[in-house]
């Protein structure tokens, strides 16, 4: 699961406009395919917010995803987007399980490519990795002067390295995917500026072709529920985390960490909560449980919407437990802005683009450090009125910086330079 995914927070209802069947043909030139595999939509935030901001200004979209729980449904129409869904084997491990996963992806997303090509019509391909396998079904219509749009969600040459530990065959292939895909993007959409230097120097693209677009909540809708903090009476801090609950996502550090703050400085009045579902979530309950944590370390499993917002609003203080390596370093974390949305005070280790996000709204412990996070973890329960100052940062950064308002302008200038290039090619 990439580092940059982003969980529908706050969905609307929106009214279904049509149900599967016949769809009418497009009648103007400006029509954007989104193709994501990874999350279905609009449950991925970021393409959710992208699509719609796409809509907005004019253009027409679909998507085609995954179906997952709550969106089982093939085709509907949502607030005039067309989102085409496919089923997908989940949760696979090793060598064959990813083979199965992603050559079932390249068969669904190639099918219903062909089948929006004929229905709708598209004059760009808007790819979101991972994987880097979404090129191969955008090449063809390459041929037929459609244009390619790389939306750069995760570096997964790094992810794979780490998740492994080695950079044999695979990994090499994915550098070679990697390289396919910038080669043959008109535009690469990077979710922050390390991204964008992986464009430019490594897939070699010009800088005028990358454009950063920031996986950033949207402050109409990402929101604290009112009064809930206020109602709490235990005189509990409680210490929380959002996210995906897998091998490289530093959730078994954090329960090492819960036990320091718990056992060994005796921190009764320090609870935690883990907020998300996974792959390791099984585990990760197991381990707490050996921990004897079970008192202290609460997993909510997934949530979303109002129950998600409720229980954040709850929570004293954040954490971004990734370790640092050559991965994470580079990676944006959604919880960080999250976090800072909502005016949650942050520790996480000191990681370049985590620091950017943050600022002067989180304390960064030393990387690798369990027992410097731990510290921290106590520095900020002890000191309300830090928790407060910090909070008050992280809130005033992203309503005057990080919003999503402040991304859309990037994401409209990215498909203007995409269509600038289409004209003149064409003339």
């Amino acid at each position: 699961m990439s580092r940059n995914d982003s969980a529908d927070y706050l969905p609307s209802t929106p009214a279904v406009e049509a149900s599967a069947g016949a769809v009418p043909a497009a009648g103007h030139s400006r029509r954007i395919l989104i193709i994501v595999e990874n999350l279905p939509v609009p449950f991925d935030r970021r393409v959710w917010q992208e699509a719609t901001a796409l809509s907005a200004a004019g253009y027409q979209v679909s998507v085609i995803c995954p179906m997952g729980k709550g969106y089982e449904a093939a085709h509907e129409i949502i607030e005039g987007i067309h989102v085409f869904r496919h089923p997908l084997p989940r949760e696979r491990r090793g060598a064959l399980g990813y083979l199965l996963e992603y050559g079932a992806a390249l068969f669904w997303e190639s099918l219903l490519t062909a089948k929006v090509a004929l229905l709708r019509g598209f004059d760009v391909i808007h790819a979101c990795n991972p994987p880097d396998l979404i090129v191969l079904v955008a090449a063809p219509y390459k041929v037929l002067n459609k244009r390619f749009v790389f939306d750069h969600h995760d570096i997964n040459p790094e992810l794979y390295a780490i998740k492994f530990g080695r950079k044999g065959l695979l990994y090499k292939l994915l550098l070679t995917l990697e390289r396919l895909t910038f080669a043959l993007a008109d535009v690469s959409i990077a979710t922050n500026a390390s991204y964008r230097d992986i464009a430019i120097k490594r897939g070699g693209m010009p800088a005028n072709r990358v454009f950063v677009v920031r996986s950033s909540p949207d402050s109409t809708k990402f929101r604290c529920a009112t009064g809930v903090h206020q109602r709490r009476r235990d005189g509990k801090v409680v210490v929380g985390y959002i996210g995906i609950m897998g091998d490289q996502d530093g959730v078994d550090g954090l329960l090492r960490i819960a036990s320091k703050v718990v056992h060994e400085h005796g921190r009764d009045d320090i609870d935690f909560v883990l907020i998300g579902d996974g792959p390791e979530l099984q585990r990760l309950k197991a381990m707490a449980e050996r921990l004897s944590l079970n008192q202290h370390v609460r997993f909510t499993g997934f949530l979303a919407g109002e129950a998600l917002l409720t229980e954040l609003a709850r929570i004293d203080m954040g954490v971004v437990p990734d370790p640092k390596d050559e991965y994470t370093d580079k990676c944006t974390m959604n919880k960080v802005m999250e976090y800072m949305a909502l005016g949650k005070p942050t520790v996480q280790y000191n990681l370049t683009e985590g620091r950017y996000s943050a600022g002067l709204s989180a304390l960064y412990a030393r990387p690798g450090d369990e027992n410097d996070f731990a510290d921290c973890i106590l520095r900020l329960a002890d000191d309300p009125k830090l928790r407060q100052e910090l909070g008050k940062r992280g809130r005033l950064r992203f309503e005057n910086e990080l919003d999503w308002r402040f991304e859309v302008p990037h994401l409209l200038a990215a498909y203007e330079t995409v269509f600038a290039t289409k004209t003149s090619s064409a003339t």
